[in-house]
């Protein structure tokens, strides 16, 4: 018998991915709704007195999704930023976790502010398909890593 994935909310079905266009970006109001939270997530994390889970989950999700974006080929990570990126959103998980408040060093703020910005002018430009296509990719990621399914280069940060 087939084990069964424990159920997750989803953003977007496979429906959504095809009946996504296959030329024109997101709606408007997708692309803000979501860099709104993105970059809220990271003013939290420089300034904010005790930034939040929630916080540190919406910057990942932007860095999580740029991944997903250079490993499906759309777009090339020539400066080598997304590497730093994830580096910097796991220390500051790994902070939180010995009791510290999430934060970001100076390197990583540097490069999930320039992830941030790539995945701003992305969401502009790129297909609403390809977009929802990297967010469904992700999110199956993100569930393999939950259950035990990581590879070599996934970082987890528990109990955050």
């Amino acid at each position: 018998m087939k084990r069964r994935r424990p159920s997750h909310p989803r953003t977007y079905t496979l429906i959504d991915e095809l009946s996504a266009s296959p030329t024109a970006p997101l709606p408007a109001a997708i692309r803000t709704h979501q860099l709104t939270r993105m970059w809220q997530g990271l003013a939290a994390i420089e300034q904010a007195p005790q930034p939040t889970t929630d916080d540190w989950r919406s910057v990942s999700d932007a860095v999580n999704l740029m991944e997903t974006l250079v490993e499906l080929g759309v777009l090339e990570d020539g400066q080598g930023l997304l590497q730093d990126a994830v580096a910097g959103m796991a220390m500051a998980g790994k902070r939180a976790l010995q009791g510290g408040a999430i934060r970001l060093d100076g390197q990583g703020i540097r490069a999930v502010r320039a992830i941030l910005e790539d995945y701003a002018e992305a969401t502009a430009v790129l297909p609403a398909r390809v977009m929802v296509r990297a967010h469904r990719k992700t999110e199956a990621r993100i569930l393999d890593i939950l259950t035990g399914r990581r590879r070599p280069h996934d970082v987890e940060v528990v109990d955050l």
